[in-house]
């Protein structure tokens, strides 16, 4: 074993060290041999430091460490990058804010650590990586994590995203119940309120107070004489510190004002019981034990009162702001029975112990974000039952989105990242595991308001593949050079030529508001392959435009259900003097005008009528229905006859909901950009 020394210690950062640098130069049993030879480096002493992910603490470090000169290549050094997506990430890039600067700071200067320190490893550790897969692999200063990525084991009795949604449940959501619902039995959605805005509020409350009760009532009666140390609630509605005042004042005048209620507030209390607590714990209490009555809990509601009011009060604000924190939150050193209420310092990098009750209306648009906010997920030894979640459903706050389906998006994208990272610990063919640097890994967003990460962190981020089943692939930066467009034409002939039968009458009556929609078309049904050779080979501008969507397709002729094919239909104007054009392989068809809005780029194709009668098209989910549209610029429709090489196709297709390869819903898939 070594010693160590120790030069930060719990209450003080990492010091310069000035004449004290003898406390980084190692002794050598053998000063002839090198520092990192067993003989020297088993009888030397280790060194460890605590440093605060800040600017002038890390300057620091590198400082001192300068001064040792040579010695560095001799020392072996693991780095420990906690947090790892946060700070840690280089976000200066064009459009970052930040031109002229290579990295930012705290990127650089652990690049320069790493630098000065030739023997050290560095390892990234985070519950969100996706920051970091999304790092340019190309940058060799950089730190995307080349070599091995590897996914934690789920601990034993540890609750995380799945005890909090229904994953593949098999049981229909209108006979769901808290015996086998985790939804039911653990969160409590908060709906826009009339003109009580504190109704949730005051029930959640309620529901901190009456699993106080309970666990004091297992502390006198389980044979297990379990205890517990802390008992916590949570309150995260802003990341501003004046919120978090105006928060903490509301909170407290709540709760004073629910504990001068008297019988009234009992009656509430009883209530909450019997139809929340005695139906979740019945099912779900691991073994302890249960209180029959609520008349049992009673004489644990003074004992309840005193812990969680003592020492300042029932709330404690708990976001760095020294002027307006009420208690220092401490959970090695003492006790903590509080509401705490907080923001960005909750959020990320700060363990709630005895988290039972949540109240949570922050939004956000990072899943990343997201996540580490999620500070219900973790170990709840003996109240597995009593935890509950009050989050905000259908409005989302300030950002528009349902709050419970945004955390299950983000934990679909964590399963499916998990899931891949499997990959990375199996040997190929008897030799060594494939490394991220060979395949770089891919990142999932399932909901589109959700961006896996910042913009600024995922300036290097490529999309892949982007699924899409049952949503409409529309691509409208169609190639501006003619060349280009006449031989983009002439690949569509395979298709084209199968419009060769009489035109059809297509409809769909009016729905819900929506207008009637009729119009003819040319059809035909083609195989899947044909239809991918065709796509397949089509020229872009830019190629990423289709890429993504062109990656998902050519998926769904795999697997055990391939699609079958897809119906193509090219509507047809009815005008006398609409433009018409013959192109290879075809009989006359229409000629829609279409104008460009930027260089490049088309606006809508498609018509809403024809996308209408396309959808109700798909009743059989088989196949795929495609709506083709010959589309020529005003003023190039201005010269006749028209030229066919001017005439570029555009496409709208639409995919079958059930043609999903893995069942997980449209997605976006981003890999690393060594660009």
């Amino acid at each position: 074993a070594f010693d160590i020394i120790r030069l930060t210690t719990r209450n003080d950062d990492y010091q310069t060290l000035r004449q004290g640098i003898t406390a980084l130069e190692f002794e050598r049993a053998d000063p002839a041999l090198p520092l990192h030879n067993p003989h020297n480096l088993h009888r030397s002493a280790a060194r460890l430091m605590v440093v605060k992910k800040n600017k002038a603490v890390l300057a620091k470090v590198v400082s001192d460490l300068r001064r040792l000169g040579r010695q560095l290549e001799e020392i072996p050094v693991l780095i420990v990058d906690d947090e790892s997506d946060h700070g840690s990430v280089n976000t200066a890039h064009s459009g970052s804010g930040r031109e002229g600067a290579d990295r930012t700071a705290i990127n650089g200067l652990i690049s320069e650590l790493l630098g000065l320190l030739p023997r050290a490893q560095y390892v990234a550790y985070t519950a969100t990586p996706f920051a970091n897969v999304l790092i340019n692999p190309t940058d060799q200063d950089d730190l995307f994590p080349k070599d091995f990525i590897i996914a934690l084991p789920r601990p034993s009795g540890y609750m995380g995203a799945r005890e909090f949604h229904d994953f593949d449940s098999r049981i229909p959501v209108h006979k769901r119940t808290v015996a086998d619902s985790r939804e039911l039995a653990h969160v409590r959605p908060m709906e826009e309120t009339g003109e009580d805005g504190d109704v949730y509020l005051r029930q959640a409350l309620d529901a901190f107070l009456l699993s106080a009760t309970v666990k004091l009532y297992r502390e006198a009666h389980d044979p297990s004489a379990i205890g517990y140390r802390h008992h916590t609630m949570l309150v995260h509605e802003s990341v501003r510190r004046a919120d978090h005042r105006e928060s903490a004042h509301r909170i407290a005048r709540l709760w004073h004002a629910d504990q001068q209620e008297g019988e009234r507030g009992l009656g509430r209390l009883r209530a909450l019981f019997e139809s929340d607590f005695v139906r979740v714990s019945a099912h779900h209490h691991d073994g302890f034990v249960n209180p029959a009555d609520f008349g049992d809990l009673v004489p644990y509601l003074r004992e309840a009162h005193s812990r969680i009011e003592a020492e300042g009060g029932p709330v404690v604000v708990v976001n760095g702001d020294q002027d307006i924190e009420n208690g220092t939150v401490d959970f090695d050193r003492r006790p903590v029975w509080k509401i705490l209420v907080g923001g960005a310092k909750l959020s990320r990098g700060f363990t709630v112990e005895g988290l039972t009750v949540t109240y949570y209306r922050r939004s956000t648009n990072q899943a990343d974000s997201l996540m580490q906010m999620g500070r219900w997920f973790g170990f709840r030894h003996g109240y597995r039952d009593l935890v509950r979640l009050y989050v905000g459903r259908g409005t989302g706050g300030d950002k528009g989105i349902d709050l419970y389906e945004a955390f299950e998006a983000a934990c679909r994208d964590e399963d499916a990242f998990r899931a891949q990272l499997a990959d990375y610990a199996k040997p190929v063919d008897g030799g060594p595991t494939i490394t991220p640097s060979q395949i770089r890994p891919l990142v999932a967003q399932y909901l589109p308001e959700l961006k896996p990460t910042s913009a600024s962190k995922m300036a290097n981020a490529r999309p892949v593949e982007i699924r899409s089943p049952g949503r409409w692939i529309e691509p409208s930066t169609l190639p501006v050079g003619g060349v280009i467009i006449k031989r983009n034409t002439e690949r569509w002939q395979p298709v084209l030529s199968a419009l060769c039968g009489p035109r059809e009458q297509l409809s769909v009556p009016a729905h819900d508001g929506t207008r009637a929609a009729s119009f003819s078309a040319l059809t035909a049904v083609v195989t899947h392959e044909r239809l991918l050779d065709v796509l397949g080979g089509l020229e872009w501008d830019q190629s990423k435009v289709f890429a993504p969507h062109l990656a998902y397709l050519r998926s769904l002729g795999t697997g055990p259900e391939p699609l079958a094919g897809w119906l193509i239909v090219a509507p047809q104007l009815a005008s006398e003097n609409a433009l018409k054009v013959v192109l290879p392989g075809t009989p006359e068809i229409s000629l829609f005008r279409r104008a460009r809005r930027s260089p490049g780029v088309f606006g809508a194709i498609s018509d809403p009528g024809h996308r209408r009668v396309a959808r109700e098209l798909l009743n059989d989910g088989e196949r795929g229905v495609a709506l083709l549209y010959p589309v020529i610029e005003p003023e190039q429709a201005l010269r006749q006859p028209v030229d066919p090489a001017r005439v570029s196709i555009g496409f709208a297709l639409l995919t079958p909901n059930s043609k999903d390869s893995d069942g997980s819903g449209p997605a976006i898939r981003f890999r690393a950009d060594g660009a």
